[in-house]
């Protein structure tokens, strides 16, 4: 009951950057706290990054909310996703397409993997896939996708994602290193690419071939 109360007054919280209610919606039926690690519990539904490891953060909640909102997330849609993390982000979409869609997510460090897969496994999500791989350049064996969301920042907007998103699909990513940029990306019918920023943001880099190179 406490973590209720404490995840109502945050979605009372995000409300000032005008969010879709489907997207409050979600981050309320959603236990953050199972997403991150015991001992930082008490922080679950406080508005900020969170450490989860291997120099690797869970986002904060506004920041997911505004993604999410950004790429109008539907029923039924096919989601990639790069960086897995902890698993929440994945559990907000998976909410947002429901059970006809699906949430593929790249993770490329190992641990963080069976993380998600326990913590999304704990919190009942079926229509999630947890892949380990270096996702920077997206995966493209279940492409193309109608959405592809990007949770590390990247040096440029990585070419292969670009033809994984379906016409008519957008994409959103950070791009930069010490200053970072939110862009949506959007592909017409027609395959034409338009991009506009978003305002700016700080995310950890995109580690891989088409990222800041192998740590």
């Amino acid at each position: 009951m406490e973590y209720e109360k404490e995840r109502e007054r945050l979605v009372r919280s995000l409300r000032v950057h005008n969010i879709k209610e489907s997207v409050l919606d979600a981050i309320l039926r959603i236990p953050r706290h199972l997403f991150i690690p015991e001992g930082l519990r008490r922080d679950a539904y406080v508005d900020t990054p969170l450490p989860i490891g291997h120099g690797q953060t869970i986002s904060a909640p506004h920041m997911v909310a505004i993604m999410c909102d950004l790429l109008d997330l539907k029923e039924g849609q096919r989601i990639l996703e790069i960086g897995t993390g902890s698993g929440y982000n994945a559990a907000v979409m998976a909410e947002l397409v429901g059970k006809t869609g699906h949430i593929y997510t790249v993770e490329r460090i190992a641990p963080l993997v069976e993380f998600a897969k326990k913590n999304l496994m704990d919190a009942g999500y079926t229509n999630v896939t947890v892949i380990l791989e270096d996702g920077s350049g997206g995966y493209s064996e279940f492409s193309s996708y109608d959405r592809i969301i990007v949770t590390c920042a990247a040096p440029d907007i990585p070419e292969p994602l670009i033809k994984q998103l379906k016409p008519g699909g957008m994409l959103a990513i950070p791009v930069g290193d010490y200053i970072q940029q939110l862009y949506l990306v959007k592909k017409d019918s027609d395959g034409t690419v338009h991009k506009e920023s978003k305002g700016g943001v700080v995310f950890v880099p995109l580690i891989g071939k088409y990222g800041y190179g192998y740590d």
